[in-house]
């Protein structure tokens, strides 16, 4: 099993959701965060002045898959959320050794 963990940007969050479900993907859990990378931040004028902001609005998507079907993830967040343009965001991919489902007690693939 993979945990995969994608940072994109929050309007592309229904496009993504959307393609993750055309490919079978079950459930997953979506934060709002704040961060930076090589966009170092921007900046914006508020009523008149101009100030910068060095952590950028960004959703975080979490996602618990089998083996079988996390290249097939990564690959749709990659194409859905991309725009070509820097900011578009990363998708991390780290090893699950175990998941168990609360309501039966399921472990494993099943669990997912």
């Amino acid at each position: 099993m993979k945990l995969i963990i994608a940072i994109i940007k929050p309007f592309k969050l229904d496009e993504v959701r959307d393609a993750l479900a055309s490919i079978g993907v079950a459930g997953m859990t979506v934060s709002e965060v704040k961060g930076f990378g090589r966009q170092k931040g921007q900046t914006e004028i508020y009523r008149g002045a101009e100030y910068s902001t060095n952590m950028l609005p960004k959703v975080k998507i979490e996602i618990a898959a089998s083996d079988d079907l996390a290249p097939q993830v990564v690959e749709t967040i990659t194409q859905t959320a991309s725009t070509k343009s820097i900011g578009d965001g990363k998708v991390f991919v780290l090893d699950l050794s175990e998941a168990t489902r609360i309501r039966t007690g399921e472990t494993g693939d099943t669990a997912l």
